[in-house]
């Protein structure tokens, strides 16, 4: 017996780059180790289950862990529910509540609540001297529930030119960190890593996303749009809609097909 994972890319940059996600739409029978086990295999970012229900459960998963939460599954879920006709849905539910999503023409979206807890990050001056990072501007944790440690640096050249080993970052005892720096008023350039999760460097990451509207949202600007733009330095260059309001946060981008992978059972 085999089932189908269907292999997208999430937040192109027109029909280039983005970040491979795994989908596999018929997950029963499919235990937690057996789910863990095929995102293993996949080796994306991420690979995403679901769980038929009203509305429908979604799991997403790590080549390491499962995530209570993450942006470009949760979007490219969204997009090819529709592309497939299996359904059309104006919300999934996954480890952190209900998500809204929809749709903008052929492009996806998903809305994050926008309470995740804000605090400041002390002691990120050493962190950043141990990666070989110039002093931040800003240093946040930002709870997605999965603290990530957000470091505002002092331009786009800076963030290009983030290069330090996973055992460096394993010696911070940091488990994620994004780093950004604005390109103007409405752009920011990005890279995020996360080797706990068994993913050193993410090409597009939409929870980081979330998490920078609520900094800025913390901040005092309480609503905005920017468009942020990750991955260049990895060869996988994605771009990420942002916007947020008091109310919520808005994640969304386009997504392209790559393929239909059978997994064995």
């Amino acid at each position: 017996m085999s089932r189908t994972c269907h292999v997208v890319r999430v937040f192109t940059r027109g029909d280039t780059g983005g970040n491979s996600l795994g989908v596999v739409i018929r997950s029963e029978g499919l235990r937690t180790l057996d789910m863990q086990a095929i995102a293993t295999e996949m080796g994306f970012s991420e690979t995403v289950f679901l769980v038929p229900g009203d509305p429908p459960f979604v799991r997403i998963f790590t080549p390491g862990r499962e995530m209570p939460f993450a942006g470009h599954p949760l979007v490219g879920m969204t997009w090819i529910l529709r592309e497939l006709d299996v359904m059309e849905t104006d919300r999934l539910l996954c480890g952190i509540g209900f998500v809204h999503v929809g749709y903008n023409g052929p492009d996806a979206w998903i809305e994050a609540p926008p309470d995740r807890p804000v605090r400041v990050a002390s002691g990120a001056d050493q962190v950043a001297a141990t990666l070989g990072l110039a002093a931040p501007i800003s240093a946040t944790w930002v709870d997605m529930p999965i603290p990530y440690l957000v470091l505002e640096l002092g331009s786009p050249e800076a963030v290009a030119d983030v290069n330090f080993t996973e055992d460096a970052m394993r010696a911070t005892g940091i488990g994620e960190l994004y780093v950004y720096a604005w390109v103007d008023r409405d752009r920011v350039k990005t890279r995020f890593f996360a080797p706990e999760a068994g993913v050193f460097e993410d090409p597009a990451t939409g929870s980081a996303a979330v998490a920078l509207a609520s900094k800025l949202a913390d901040e005092g600007r309480l609503s905005g749009k920017v468009i942020v733009d990750q991955g260049d330095e990895i060869g996988h260059p994605s771009t990420i809609e942002l916007n947020w309001n008091p109310r919520r946060v808005r994640i969304g981008g386009s997504v392209c097909m790559d393929a239909a992978r059978l997994i064995d059972e």
